[in-house]
């Protein structure tokens, strides 16, 4: 399964943004040519993320489309199915452009169990702005 290789990317961007803590949930953006669902990578990325900052972290992912020009009559289109044939005369013979990126959109950190301070005493600033 290749969607462990995209796992393991993911994963290492995931840690690097999240700084050493604790991560709920990331957003993926995945271009349509390196045909991943969503159910597949979140099986894989639970495998490589297993006791590490993103154990039991999902992953929401966003399919970026690949761009399509048919080489018969020059239509371009964009597909999140990068194997269509034309929409203009029904070719096959397609140029893709585009749809390989994989790029981590966002995080989702997970809540800290403890903060420090007094949350009943902390009032926020009450001489108010200064």
């Amino acid at each position: 399964m290749h969607e462990f290789g995209i796992a393991e990317a993911i994963l290492a961007a995931v840690e690097n943004r999240a700084d050493g803590r604790r991560v709920r949930r990331a957003r993926v953006q995945a271009g349509a040519m390196l045909r991943v669902t969503e159910p597949a990578i979140n099986h894989a990325f639970a495998m490589v993320a297993d006791g590490s900052l993103a154990e039991g972290a999902q992953v929401d992912l966003v399919i970026v489309p690949v761009q399509l020009v048919c080489r018969s009559c020059g239509q371009t289109a964009s597909s999140v199915d990068p194997f269509v044939t034309c929409p203009e005369c029904g070719g096959t013979d397609i140029e893709t452009e585009g749809g390989d990126d994989l790029v981590l959109e966002s995080i989702q950190m997970a809540e800290a169990a403890h903060v420090p301070g007094d949350s009943r005493g902390d009032r926020g600033n009450p001489g108010g702005p200064s």
